[in-house]
């Protein structure tokens, strides 16, 4: 079977599916693939037709979801010309997305960190354009002198990208939330677009 007939079988969904909630469930370091093959119901020998093991699993669900992140954020900004408010609808999206998929947050923001091969080898060129999104908008902002001509994108898109992403893992690891995410998205986004911009943006 083809890599890509394999990506669009059932099963192969169904496998997916299943180890975003048994990841959520027990964790990363503690899930075995006969638990992922017994949710998906299929056979422990399945798995791997489909996966060489619980670190490719995770790295290609890590794949395929970060694909409809992306997506999604692309939709999201549609329409929208100005760069400050683009950064703050990027921030509204970002958030959205942990407290719209609670399972598969907890797996990206926490479990994911769990496995060195993820880690160590693999690079996602996905999560480098959803990061882009972020600088693009930046250098926008520097082209229509929004935004100060001093910023430096590569940075201040980690630093933005950053700070959404203390959020997001504050949410999946905190039983009582102080914040509602429409709140942390407004803050996080006033406070880096306000340290941008221009004099003259500021008047």
């Amino acid at each position: 079977m083809k890599a890509d007939s394999k990506k669009n079988s059932d099963k192969h969904r169904r496998i997916i599916e299943a180890a975003v909630k048994v990841f959520a469930k027990n964790g990363f370091f503690n899930s075995k693939v006969s638990e992922i093959a017994r949710a998906a119901n299929v056979a422990d020998g399945t798995i791997y037709l489909y996966f060489q093991n619980k670190d490719d699993i995770l790295i290609c669900l890590f794949e395929e979801e970060m694909s409809k992140v992306l997506n999604k954020m692309r939709h999201a900004l549609e329409g929208i010309t100005d760069p400050a408010r683009k950064l703050e609808r990027f921030a509204l999206a970002h958030l959205s997305l942990v407290e719209e998929a609670q399972e598969l947050a907890e797996i990206i923001q926490v479990e994911i960190r769990q496995s060195s091969k993820f880690m160590k080898e693999y690079s996602n060129q996905q999560f480098h354009e959803y990061l882009n999104i972020i600088s693009t908008i930046i250098k926008e902002g520097q082209a229509q002198g929004v935004f100060r001509q001093d910023i430096m994108p590569g940075v201040a898109k980690r630093a933005f990208f950053g700070a959404l992403d203390e959020m997001s893992r504050y949410w999946v690891l905190s039983s009582v939330k102080k914040y509602s995410i429409t709140m942390a998205a407004q803050q996080i986004s006033d406070f880096f677009i306000k340290g941008m911009l221009t004099q003259k943006s500021e008047d």
